[in-house]
């Protein structure tokens, strides 16, 4: 395994975006489980105060860099990171490697029509046989165990949970020994609406700048203003903070 830095209470594999796809590929060869996490800005601020999320974050099995903030502070604190590994990025490039060597996923989250949508997408595209069963991302604590159930019998290696945050962090480190069987388990929060057309993604150059989260925010800035503008503020004073405290 790459070598961990330190950084605001977690663990960062220092890992490129290569490296983590022969980790996982190698995982499921070997028919053990990878529980994945990738850390950004915002929940690197919630961490510092929800002991909750910081034990379901750092009992992951590699984490990685989602936000280029987390990229950027690693560098001005001294223990530089390779680069940016983002989640969606991840998924979409572990989604082409499940179609080529045969391995079947799982698709957990949204509402019932974008993930139904990026159902029918990927049949399309790569073939049914790639999808071991899905479901909407609606649903109480008493029914996690039916859907743990259903993800374990569909015999999928991959399973891919698109809930909001702390949700879907609490929900893989809750069921990580239950679905065991399963080799590869990561939460990818609004993946599935930008596959499936809901939502659009930043054109390249401004994620390159690391203006991603702008771009998010003048999509629904009434929902996500809080999240972006009060957390890149706060995750800029705790970077400051590490800094300086010494």
């Amino acid at each position: 395994m790459s070598p961990k830095i330190d950084l605001l209470k977690t663990h960062i594999h220092n890992l490129s975006m290569q490296e983590t796809l022969a980790l996982v590929e190698n995982a499921i060869v070997e028919n053990r489980q990878v529980h994945h996490m990738v850390v950004n800005a915002g929940k690197l601020v919630s961490i510092q105060k929800n002991n909750e999320l910081l034990e379901s974050v750092n009992s992951a099995d590699i984490i990685n860099a989602d936000g280029q903030a987390v990229v950027w502070a690693s560098k001005f604190l001294g223990v530089p990171l390779k680069e940016r590994v983002a989640g969606i990025d991840l998924m979409e490039n572990l989604v082409e490697l499940a179609h080529k060597k045969k391995f079947k996923i799982y698709l957990l989250g949204a509402n019932e029509e974008v993930v139904s949508k990026l159902v029918t997408i990927y049949k399309e595209k790569y073939s049914s046989n790639l999808i071991a069963g899905y479901r909407n991302g609606y649903f109480s604590e008493e029914q996690e165990y039916e859907i743990v159930t259903d993800i374990v019998t569909s015999k999928a290696q991959m399973l891919f949970v698109a809930i909001t945050s702390p949700k879907k962090e609490n929900f893989l480190h809750k069921h990580k020994t239950a679905l065991s069987s399963v080799n590869f388990i990561m939460g990818v929060g609004g993946s599935f609406d930008v596959f499936a057309g809901k939502t659009k993604r930043a054109p390249l150059w401004i994620q390159k700048i690391g203006m991603e989260w702008f771009y998010r925010f003048l999509q629904e800035p009434k929902r996500m203003w809080k999240r972006y503008l009060v957390g890149n503020t706060k995750f800029l004073f705790l970077v400051l903070k590490e800094k300086f405290r010494k």
